[in-house]
């Protein structure tokens, strides 16, 4: 008998629960109603108010923040290694997580032979091309990834794989010819050094607005991955790692994206440097 009152009492708790619930979704309807009528339909019937927020968007995203982007890092952001590339607007980039030695025939031969493809030049027409491709969902083998800067230069080379015959999702990796007598810390010569990174989609840069391609967290993976296809295609070429070559860390490239590394540097040694010293035992 003393069990009937508890559960009409964990009856009418239930109801009032629910109640308060709908209550609150007829809350929020009403609410996106008000807004929609209040607001977004006048934006939306106006297409001069459209217009008018493209184009600010288009003006705020590719010219205004980019300078003030340019002006500021100028003062904050150091101009030497630090393990980093940058962006045209002079944010810190993406890791940079390979080392490579030997000649330029013997990289594009390696990354060739090990199923790359050489990415085309970034202009207009590249551009447009690729615009259309990820619209349509076509494939583009050999679309231009954007400039990054490395010793106060854009990449020298840049390749990518495909996935899914997309221009959305890509493995794909810049390399930057080293400056000659240049030492990496620790006293180290490379011939190239190179940022590889996985694309795994098309999105907005959280810094500026723009519309980028957004990279996945784990950039290490993407590092073994160009190792892994390089040695497995290239008979004679060796890899010797440099552990902590900077301290592991979690941050965000220059479009906003996540990045984390363990910190190592592989050093991909293409069959003409095999002969050379080690880097590490």
């Amino acid at each position: 008998m003393r069990d009937k009152p508890r559960r009409e009492q964990s009856a009418i708790a239930t109801i009032v629960i629910w109640a308060a619930r709908a209550a609150i979704l007829v809350m929020l309807y009403l609410v996106a109603v008000a807004v929609y009528h209040l607001l977004l339909r006048t934006i939306v019937d106006d297409r001069r108010i459209l217009t008018g927020l493209f184009a600010l968007w288009v003006v705020t995203a590719y010219i205004v923040l980019p300078r003030v982007h340019r002006t500021l890092t100028k003062w904050y952001i150091p101009n030497y290694f630090i393990g980093r590339v940058r962006t045209g607007d002079g944010l810190l980039g993406d890791p940079v997580n390979l080392a490579v030695d030997g000649t330029e025939e013997e990289l594009v031969a390696a990354m060739t032979a090990a199923g790359w493809v050489r990415a085309e030049e970034l202009n207009l027409g590249s551009t447009l091309k690729m615009v259309k491709a990820t619209i349509l969902r076509r494939s583009y083998p050999s679309a231009p990834v954007s400039s990054l800067f490395l010793f106060s230069r854009q990449q020298d080379l840049a390749f990518q794989q495909e996935v899914g015959g997309s221009t959305s999702q890509r493995h794909h990796v810049r390399f930057w010819r080293s400056p000659e007598g240049w030492y990496l810390p620790g006293g180290y010569q490379a011939d190239w050094l190179g940022a590889a990174t996985f694309d795994r989609a098309v999105g907005f840069s959280l810094f500026t607005g723009q519309i980028t391609h957004k990279i996945a967290e784990n950039t290490d993976e993407e590092r073994d991955y160009v190792v892994e296809t390089v040695l497995a295609a290239t008979p004679g070429a060796r890899v010797d790692v440099m552990e902590h070559f900077v301290s592991g860390y979690h941050d965000r490239n220059g479009g906003g994206d996540r990045i984390i590394t363990d910190g190592s540097l592989p050093f991909l040694r293409l069959p003409s440097a095999v002969k050379r010293v080690p880097v590490a035992a």
